[in-house]
This record gives C-alpha cells, structure tokens and sequence, in this order.
C-alpha cells in the first residue's frame, strides 16, 4: 500500500515555489508507515515548524497500470479526507537545496485519514477544515488544476496502482502551522469526516 501525493493543484497553494504552474500532476508518494488512523497526533522532534494541508482522498479498488482516463471511475469508488502533514522547515531546506522531499512528507504518522464514503459527483463535493473552530481551508474537486482521473491516467503511466492504495489530490489554500493543543476538524458534504487532537 503507498500514498500518492499530488503538489501544486489548486492554483491558489504555491507558498515556497517560484516555478510556475505545473503543466502535469506533481506527484510524491508516502510510505504507509505515513498513515494514521488514529485521532492523535504527536508532534516529531526533528521539526519545530509542522503545517496542515486538507486534501480529498481517493481509495484505489484494483490492480491497474497505464489506465486510460475514461476508464480511471472504475479503479476507485470510495472517498474521504486526509491531512498531509508537512515538516515546512525541512521542506524549505530540501527546495533550497534541490534534493528530495520524503524527510519532510513521508515522515511516520504524517497522512491521518478520516472515514470513507462511497463515491459521489466529485465535482460537486465541498470541503473544508476547522482548527480550534475557526475554518481556516475549503474547497472543491472543481477547483483542481488536474482531476482525479487525470490524475490517475498520469500517475498509473509510472506506477501500478494497486488495491488499497491511496491518493492524496492536493490542497486548497490556507495552510499553517499546528502547535500542541489543537484540534483539526475536516467535514465533507457537512459530514465531519475526520477528528484530530495534536499533542
């Protein structure tokens, strides 16, 4: 099982980059010792600066490689929300430096995931983040720069997609730091979908 993470696919979440605008899915992927599933998260000691992005995420149902995008529908058919933690002190340094970014996104713990849903019109979902109460991220798959299909055309030229799989579609703006204490609530449709404490 891997997380496929995409970068950069809301037009409005470039903090850090000065390149443009991707013209295909940026992607990176998170081992599954990345994934949590439970409702804490402790803070690492190798970072003082972790942010919070939202994303939508999709789950892979079968095995596939090279999928065309009009068949991509039948390779998922559940969705739900996932925090892609990320260390932005060691990602600033790995930018600045060129090198790779597993230190700072595939570090233990750093995908929470919250329940999963079976899919719907994804161009008709809205979602968004509360931390402490105070909505701080919102979006929708229309506002994606690739959607998950295309996607999942790209992403399955290099990789097989394998069942249970996930992918990690990217987040909207409004991303930042979390601190011990807070508490990330993620609603999809108004259904809350994923609870976090940190500590």
């Amino acid at each position: 099982m891997k997380i496929i993470c995409i970068g950069r696919n809301y037009g409005g979440q470039d903090k850090g980059f000065k390149s443009p605008l991707p013209e295909v899915p940026l992607f990176f992927v998170k081992p599954d010792t990345a994934l949590l599933r439970t409702n804490t998260f402790y803070l690492p000691p190798y970072s003082s600066n972790i942010h919070y992005e939202i994303e939508l995420a999709v789950k892979i149902k079968k095995v596939g490689k090279c999928i065309s995008k009009k068949f991509a529908p039948n390779y998922y058919d559940e969705i739900s929300l996932g925090l892609d933690f990320t260390a932005r002190d060691l990602l600033d340094e790995c930018i600045k430096k060129g090198m790779p970014w597993e230190i700072a996104k595939g570090f233990d713990s750093s995908a929470p995931i919250g329940q999963w849903y079976h899919k719907k019109d994804l161009t008709n979902l809205d979602f968004y983040l509360l931390k402490n109460g105070e909505k701080v991220q919102q979006g929708n798959p229309s506002q994606m720069l690739f959607d998950v299909d295309t996607i999942i055309e790209y992403v399955s030229k290099f990789l097989t997609l394998k069942k249970g799989d996930l992918i990690f579609t990217g987040t909207p703006s409004g991303v930042g730091e979390i601190k011990s204490g807070d508490l990330f609530q993620g609603f999809l449709n108004q259904k809350k979908t994923i609870e976090l404490k940190v500590r």
